[in-house]
């Protein structure tokens, strides 16, 4: 197979300068570890890192709403690796909801078992995650009928698909994916990049046992 583009669906995080916690600290390696021993000037450095689990683009997994929910390490790879078709919503405005009829528009391109990315174009305002900016969302009929299509995954260019106005801490979107056992990708970027509407995904989160949520690097294959 000979690909064409890979395009990096993710954003760049600086610790200490987002919204969320996330922090690195940088010790020289004879700091951690006395056995090793640097000569003058060496540079062999090792890290630690502290992070929100929800933070930048990352993946949400049933744990987050549910207690007996498989965490981020269960989510199967097959739901994570696949076919993605992406959604053009970008004629959305903020606090828009993405109804039932708006999805029927691309019904025939919906496949069971496929990742759907939902673009909205709001990952340019991903500055004013500081204040919570608004972003179209989905209605519980949407969010239900996106299930019952079958789609493994669910991803979005915001930092999330509740109606704000309305859905509290019910998250109610939320609920009806986890319920199914559909994760879901926030803060997605990049999408306009993306030359065709269907292309192949990779949704890697670290394998860590417990975890309800995590960051993740998202990459897009187009084909040629």
């Amino acid at each position: 197979m000979k690909l064409d583009r890979i395009i990096d669906l993710s954003h760049e995080l600086y610790p200490g300068d987002e919204t969320s916690e996330l922090y690195l600290k940088t010790y020289f390696i004879d700091e951690i570890f006395p056995k090793y021993k640097l000569s003058e000037n060496q540079w062999y450095i090792i890290q630690k890192v502290s992070f929100m689990s929800h933070i930048g683009t990352h993946i949400e997994s049933p744990l987050h709403f549910m207690k007996d929910g498989q965490d981020v390490s269960k989510i199967p790879l097959e739901q994570l690796v696949g076919e993605a078709v992406i959604i053009d919503m970008t004629h959305k405005r903020p606090n828009e909801e993405i109804s039932v009829n708006d999805l029927l528009k691309f019904e025939g391109k919906i496949k069971p078992g496929d990742i759907v990315f939902l673009h909205t174009g709001s990952n340019r305002y991903i500055d004013l995650l500081k204040t919570e900016y608004q972003h179209p969302y989905l209605s519980t009929e949407a969010t239900e009928w996106l299930v019952g299509k079958g789609i493994s995954c669910l991803g979005i260019d915001s930092s999330g698909i509740e109606n704000k106005a309305t859905s509290s801490y019910r998250q109610p979107n939320h609920q009806i994916l986890f319920s199914n056992g559909v994760p879901l990708v926030e803060q997605l970027t990049n999408l306009e990049k993306l030359k065709k509407d269907r292309v192949l995904v990779f949704i890697l989160p670290l394998k860590i046992n417990g975890l309800d949520a995590c960051p993740v690097r998202v990459i897009a294959v187009e084909e040629d």
